[in-house]
């Protein structure tokens, strides 16, 4: 127990090592982090009546952002199965990195959860025995339920691989295999869940729709790839691990089968919406036309309808998508465009019109931008201290004795 203790601080300082571009990006990640903590105990203090979130509007840019990120943390499974279903070797070297950004967008989703809270410290009602979580019958218990797994899971499995790899020992498959088989339909299960606790509202019709879950994991394996493929080209410009080409090409591949996809399920949505011309066509209209001189979405779809299309394109074919420059811009796009389409694409319309008919059009708040970009700040700063205490262990760098010995 003591040699592992040593050894986790003896780990913790490398975090305080690194270049001068290390200790700028962590500042610059630490400010934006203050910042978005001051802006949240102003919320805090005076009240949700400081975002432009009204009884109309209830759900707006921390739902929004939490929607997306459940998304980015499914989407690592797109890396467990061709790596250890398939042993795809390319992939199945980079895995880790993607088990530690479902780390961080789980954190970052529990982060957004808190912050939408107007009595956060009331959270404690939906916890196993000190509160009453209304399990089975309550949906939010069971999104409790499955992040929060999802979320011990990879972490055991992260740290598990390290802790082996840091001792210079191979880590069990028979241990390892099972749980990264159990994320499969654990990643599925956290956007489904997700899904169900909008769809499941009859009173939203826009929300209310079979096709809404196999829509949030298809855009889920478009956006959460695409992010994982530039952070893994920066990784590889800024460290000694060795990503193949083979890896970064075969995952832009699948991203293109999930792009398909998705925008087929957004035709079938579309067209069930307007050939059908029903009253319930009005959230949908009101996103792309506009509504009684409403329009105040109809630039932000339209741009985001744009990025999919010319991602899906880009990313079908084979020369594009293996030349860098056209391979980042798809990416850009692709996140862009499922950002806005799964975030105030998807939660505003759900209000508009109100079930009196009455629109209110949602805006966030200077506030609610600050405590947004506070929350990605603190995402990005966990991310790059993860990775600045894997990456020495995974190239080997930083080895640890099993003895009482000082580090190797």
């Amino acid at each position: 127990m003591f040699d592992l203790i040593r050894n986790f601080f003896t780990a913790l300082k490398a975090l305080v090592k690194g270049s001068r571009t290390y200790y700028i990006w962590v500042g610059f990640l630490s400010f934006l982090a203050i910042l978005g903590g001051g802006a949240y105990i102003v919320q805090l203090n005076k009240g949700l009546i400081v975002t432009a979130m009204r009884d109309q509007v209830s759900w707006g840019l921390y739902i929004s952002n939490f929607t997306f990120l459940v998304g980015v943390a499914a989407a690592a499974v797109l890396l467990v199965v061709p790596a250890y279903i398939y042993n795809f070797k390319p992939i199945k070297e980079i895995v880790l990195f993607g088990e530690i950004l479902a780390v961080t967008a789980i954190v970052m989703c529990i982060m957004f959860i808190i912050v939408d809270m107007g009595h956060p410290e009331r959270v404690w009602h939906l916890l196993p025995i000190f509160g009453t979580m209304n399990f089975p019958r309550s949906l939010l218990a069971w999104d409790v339920i499955v992040l929060n797994s999802y979320l011990c899971l990879n972490i055991f499995i992260v740290f598990y691989v390290l802790y082996k790899i840091s001792h210079n020992e191979e880590y069990s498959m028979t241990l390892v295999r099972p749980l990264v088989i159990l994320s499969i339909p654990m990643a599925v299960s956290i956007h489904t869940v997700t899904a169900f606790l909008y769809n499941g509202l009859p009173s939203r019709p826009f929300w209310n729709a079979s096709i809404l879950a196999p829509r949030f994991i298809a855009s889920a394996f478009c956006s959460g790839p695409a992010l994982m493929l530039i952070i893994f080209q920066i990784i590889r410009k800024i460290s000694r691990v060795e990503i193949d080409n083979k890896a970064i090409f075969k995952i832009a591949e699948l991203i293109a089968y999930a792009m398909g996809l998705n925008l087929f399920l957004f035709g079938a949505e579309a067209f069930k919406e307007f050939y059908s011309g029903t009253v319930h066509v009005a959230p949908i209209k009101y996103m792309y036309f506009g509504l009684h001189g409403h329009v105040r979405l109809v630039p932000w779809m339209w741009t985001a309808l744009a990025c999919n299309v010319t991602a899906f394109l880009l990313f079908l074919s084979p020369k594009k998508r293996e030349d860098f420059f056209f391979l980042n811009l798809a990416c850009v796009l692709v996140i862009t465009g499922v950002y806005i389409e799964k975030g105030m694409g998807l939660v505003v319309p759900g209000f508009v019109p109100g079930t009196l008919g009455e629109i209110y059009e949602y805006s966030p708040t200077d506030l609610e931008i600050m405590v947004t970009v506070g929350i990605w700040a603190v995402g990005a700063l966990f991310y790059t201290l993860m990775l600045k205490m894997a990456v020495p262990i995974y190239v080997g760098d930083l080895r640890f004795s099993t003895s009482k010995n000082e580090k190797q």
